[in-house]
């Protein structure tokens, strides 16, 4: 009898990103997260928007969210960002059994990346995950956070229109106990009170609900914030502001920089 082989997505940017060895791993995430003191949310998000830069830079920003997951227990988790490396219409669910950090392996839901890619707009490709670290950064504060018992569900989102973003969260998280990850930064290439300015006006279209007033130099992950917006107004859910920041903040040079900002989606009453 043939066995199959497990196939595992390997770390794209330890050592870069983020550090390699997993104690040292494990201590800054763990410094970072209890850095952030956040006051209790009543119930706990259903979902968050969180940065994806090197720790050094946006860390303390997605710790502020991630902080907020004390004592849930999602079984799953569903994973959005944007396809940096690779040209792709629709959506893409990669056909790997786990990713890898430094910290161990994340098993991936497989029955839900395959059924997720028989939905419009969705394909089973590994060549957008391989390299993409938008969504490699998010699983350390998740390993760190959460208790082990979760599969992950990472989407990785090209062009696509808001309302085919919203079916597919909904898809992806219908039949479990999920939490929705969306990850994206802000401005980049601004000076810094160019960019204050830039991201004021992104995080108010968020709160405000309107995703027509996200364009695509706003955020690097435009079209999965868009399609976040969307889905938080089809259900009458709020988008709260946890912290927003620039890599000014961490550098001191605010000459050129990136715009970081982090969201709670509380549930609505719809």
């Amino acid at each position: 009898m043939r066995v199959r082989r497990v196939t595992i997505r390997r770390p794209a940017v330890a050592g870069a990103f983020y550090p390699a060895r997993a104690a040292d791993l494990a201590a800054l995430v763990d410094r970072l997260l209890a850095e952030a003191t956040p006051a209790e949310l009543d119930p706990a998000p259903i979902g968050l928007v969180v940065p994806h830069a090197g720790y050094r830079y946006s860390g303390s920003v997605a710790a502020t969210a991630y902080a907020r997951l004390r004592g849930t227990r999602p079984d799953r988790v569903v994973l959005l960002g944007p396809a940096h490396f690779a040209l792709l219409p629709g959506m893409a669910v990669p056909t790997f059994d786990a990713f890898a950090t430094p910290l161990g392996r994340v098993p991936l839901d497989q029955a839900a990346c395959r059924e997720l890619a028989r939905t419009p707009r969705v394909r089973a490709i590994d060549d957008p995950h391989a390299r993409e670290h938008s969504l490699e950064v998010q699983l350390p504060f998740l390993q760190r956070v959460l208790d082990a018992d979760w599969s992950l569900l990472p989407v990785a989102v090209g062009d696509a229109e808001p309302e085919e973003i919203a079916d597919v969260v909904d898809a992806a998280l219908a039949g479990a106990s999920a939490l929705l990850v969306v990850s994206t930064d802000l401005s980049h290439g601004l000076d810094e009170r160019a960019a204050v300015g830039s991201d004021r006006r992104t995080v108010d279209a968020v709160r405000a609900g309107r995703a027509e007033a996200i364009s695509d130099d706003d955020a690097c992950g435009a079209a999965a914030l868009r399609g976040l917006v969307a889905w938080v107004g089809r259900h009458g859910h709020s988008t709260r502001l946890l912290d927003r920041r620039t890599s000014a903040d961490a550098t001191g040079d605010p000459t050129r920089v990136v715009g970081y900002a982090a969201f709670a989606i509380e549930p609505g009453s719809r």
